[in-house]
């Protein structure tokens, strides 16, 4: 018993012990395993639910993080309103004061420099670390081609220079004069165009570029002399119906109407050995010293001794490299002979030299040598023009801006390249660009990120016949026609008073709303879309129809608002007419009463420009504040704003044109089915209108019921917080997944209503060209002609039958867009 009651009263004190421990303070590691696993279980609730979002939204993410609301974003308005503080006329006068300083054509080592200049810029302005070897790469390459295809997958800026390699020519030496019976020498020009002190830049560089025309045939001519007036078409067909023969004819004309290429084009087919150009005191208005004005750089009117450079390339044919047509002009590329290139040599002259061989057409005086009667002068000219043609190298530099939706992108470029130092072409344009980049990199401090991605170009070779955009164009182009929305253009940016936006319809709008919102350059109260009523300060009698022509000639080609279409002679031309890409360009340009324009010349200077183009700055100022509204308007709404219904509704007028043109020929021509097919565009396009709308305000509605998701958590209440907001959003994700999809798909639309115009066949004749909308007239190479296939059936082959086919196969093409509008 004994022995018992031991055992019970050792057991009873064990559970008196237990007890006692049970009511001491439990050890701190416990309560610390504890909390770890409550916010263990939490942080395996916050991942999966996020997990469940992103899979549920795994496309349409962007949506939230470009418009989640957070603390400290930017309103769009808010945007907008930074980026037009930072363009600034001392910013771009010292900017124009670097790059147009200095002689930089194509190929050139000025022209290297200027490409890293720009590379730079890029890289400080969007915070771009500088790799330890320069991003230079051969076009083809690896690391070339990476770049571009990369952009989708970009996560931060990037920039690099890619480097093409066309055919192109430099002088070596050239010689005009005139020959007595016995083949002597009477008369030799003066070629080059001397230089001034008071024009500092000139007089430093006045030997850099000899005058010469960019793939100007190597050799000599010799022959009359026979004028023709533009080198018009017509003008050489009033020529022949005179009774003038250009057969071994050295042709004299003056530059303007068309693209000079085409001069030298028209020459060749009929026979001429040579031809020679000049800028004429008769196109530039009032401004001549017959009317008192002093020349320059005395006063505004034309120095007398100033050369017109610039390429003779057959643009109408194809742009870009001669050896390469439709395909990049790499290292190691298969070349062709050229097809779109003289045969017969040409040189550009000044109007000094000019007056002295009309003399040799007529000693009755000027009036009489402009008779296009086909008279030719009675001693013979020797043209003498040794070039040195070869494979060079070119540089594009590429800046990215990498946004929210990774396959959508607007690219705006400038060529950089210039015929010597070309102050207003293109350095006001490139003076632009680097106020939008200065523009651009201050959002980009304040975190911005743009909806879509941005591309900048500064392009090469673009005076030889727009090689560095081309040559981009056709490296890539399948990325370019899944991925980019729109390009802009700016060329040169300050030569006038004149304001002139150009571009396809579906940008009208969005260009004359932005510029509704950019102050005049100069006059208070003023809009810049006022300033394309502006005039310039110099007046007085004028050749009789010229301010009229120039007037009519704007009139003629601009649509209801006031945006004329795009024809080519710029960098635009690759992206809208081989690709289908809306495209827009614009400039403050010369009207009657500006100065006279020394283009392509040696006094395309700074001197210049700051005293009769822009000496404030203020142009060059606008232009980058409207680009830069245009490019925000693009990049960051979220239904595209490019208007469909305006271009329909523009193609009917298009088309009315079209029957006007074949009635005032006497050809009868049958468009019902045409006029029918327009009309299924613009139905489809007015539904889309609707479409648009719907789509764009149920997105945005929803979210505005989002919680903010687009910060990254800091710390355990960060977390917390994001947990909560993730498991109140979930219910919307569905309707967001598919509010952004049909937003997606209504963006695929309008985005491919231009590519809707691209004929793989091409235009008869220069097929390079795709768009069946709108091209560079065959004989005009700048000027645009619209519907232009059935145009040029009526206006150039005369032929009725021929404008049916093609009509036909717009329609087609008109029949298939509507329905992709309709899907």
């Amino acid at each position: 018993m004994s022995d018992m009651r031991l055992k019970h009263e050792k057991l009873s004190a064990v559970r008196d012990a237990e007890a006692q421990v049970d009511k001491l303070p439990k050890e701190p590691r416990t309560w610390r395993l504890k909390v770890s696993i409550v916010f263990a279980t939490i942080y395996a609730i916050y991942v999966l639910a996020e997990g469940c979002v992103r899979e549920v939204a795994r496309f349409e993410i962007w949506a939230v993080n470009a418009f989640a609301r957070q603390e400290g974003r930017l309103s769009r308005q808010g945007v907008e309103n930074l980026y037009i503080s930072i363009p600034d006329p001392s910013s771009a006068r010292s900017a124009s004061r670097r790059y147009a300083t200095r002689p930089h054509i194509a190929g050139s080592a000025g022209d290297f420099e200027a490409a890293k200049d720009l590379l730079q810029l890029f890289q400080e302005e969007f915070g771009i670390a500088q790799p330890d070897e320069a991003p230079i790469f051969n076009a083809g390459s690896y690391a070339s081609r990476d770049a571009t295809l990369g952009i989708n997958t970009l996560a931060k800026p990037n920039a690099w220079i890619d480097t093409y390699y066309p055919l192109m020519n430099t002088p070596l030496d050239h010689a005009l004069s005139v020959l007595d019976a016995d083949g002597n020498t009477i008369w030799e020009a003066e070629l080059e165009e001397g230089s001034d002190p008071r024009d500092p830049d000139s007089e430093k560089h006045k030997d850099a570029v000899p005058t010469f025309h960019g793939f100007s045939a190597d050799g000599e001519a010799e022959g009359p002399l026979i004028y023709v007036n533009y080198g018009l078409k017509e003008d050489y067909e009033q020529v022949l119906a005179a009774g003038g023969n250009f057969t071994g004819k050295i042709v004299l004309a003056r530059y303007g109407g068309n693209f000079r290429g085409l001069k030298v084009q028209a020459a060749e087919e009929l026979g001429a050995a040579g031809v020679l150009m000049y800028s004429d005191t008769r196109d530039d208005g009032p401004v001549t010293v017959e009317n008192g004005y002093e020349a320059y750089p005395a006063g505004p009117a034309r120095n007398p001794n100033s050369v017109q450079r610039g390429s003779v390339q057959y643009l109408s044919l194809y742009p870009g490299d001669p050896t390469t047509p439709g395909t990049p002009a790499y290292q190691n590329a298969t070349r062709t002979e050229g097809e779109n290139i003289p045969k017969i040599p040409s040189l550009p002259i000044s109007w000094a030299n000019a007056q002295r061989l009309l003399r040799e057409i007529s000693n009755v005086g000027l009036e009489d040598a402009f008779k296009l009667d086909g008279k030719t002068s009675k001693r013979n000219i020797k043209l003498i023009n040794h070039v040195n043609t070869r494979v060079m190298p070119i540089w594009n530099t590429m800046g990215v801006i990498p946004g929210h939706i990774n396959n959508e992108t607007v690219i705006i470029g400038n060529h950089r390249d210039a015929w010597v130092m070309g102050a207003v072409d293109p350095t006001s344009g490139t003076v632009s660009l680097h106020e939008v980049v200065r523009g651009f990199g201050a959002l980009l401090k304040t975190g911005w990120k743009p909806l879509r991605n941005i591309v900048f170009a500064s392009w090469d070779a673009e005076e030889y016949g727009l090689i560095g955009s081309t040559e981009w164009a056709e490296d890539f182009p399948e990325w370019i026609s899944e991925n980019v929305v729109a390009y802009i253009n700016i060329d040169g940016s300050a030569a006038g008073s004149i304001w002139l936006p150009t571009g396809s319809p579906s940008l009208a709008h969005l260009i004359r709303n932005a510029a509704l919102d950019v102050a005049h350059p100069t006059s208070p109260n003023k809009t810049l879309w006022d300033a394309r009523d502006d005039v310039g300060p110099f007046h007085g009698p004028a050749n009789n129809d010229f301010p009229e022509g120039h007037l009519a000639k704007r009139a003629a080609g601009e649509d209801d608002i006031g945006i004329a279409p795009l024809g080519s002679g710029s960098d635009f031309t690759p992206f809208l007419q081989r690709l289908g890409v809306s495209s827009m360009d614009e400039s403050f340009s010369l009207t009657p009463t500006d100065a006279a324009y020394h283009y392509h010349s040696i006094y395309d200077s700074e001197t210049w420009k700051e005293t009769y183009a822009d000496p404030g700055f203020e142009k060059h100022v606008a232009v980058a504040k409207h680009l830069g509204l245009v490019l925000l308007r693009l990049l960051d709404s979220t239904i595209i704003p490019l208007n469909t219904t305006h271009y329909a509704l523009e193609l009917g007028k298009y088309l009315d044109c079209v029957e006007e043109t074949a009635s005032s020929l006497g050809l009868p021509i049958d468009l019902t089915h045409l006029h029918e097919s327009v009309a299924r565009v613009q139905a489809a396009s007015r539904v889309l209108d609707v479409e648009k709308s719907d789509a764009a305000s149920t997105l945005e509605d929803l979210l505005r019921k989002l919680p903010p998701l687009g910060c990254k958590p800091c710390g355990v209440i960060g977390w917390l917080k994001r947990l909560l907001g993730i498991i109140r959003a979930l219910p919307y994700y569905h309707e967001l997944k598919a509010a952004v999809r049909r937003v997606q798909q209504v963006n695929k639309k309008i985005i491919g209503f231009e590519r809707g115009f691209i004929s793989e066949e091409g235009l008869e004749g220069r097929e390079w060209y795709r768009h069946l909308g709108v091209a560079p007239g065959k004989w005009l190479g700048y000027g645009a002609t619209t519907l232009p296939a059935i145009t040029e059936a009526l206006t150039l082959e005369k032929n009725a039958t021929l404008a049916e086919l093609e009509s036909q196969r717009l329609a087609m093409l008109l029949n298939k867009l509507a329905k992709s509008l309709q899907a």
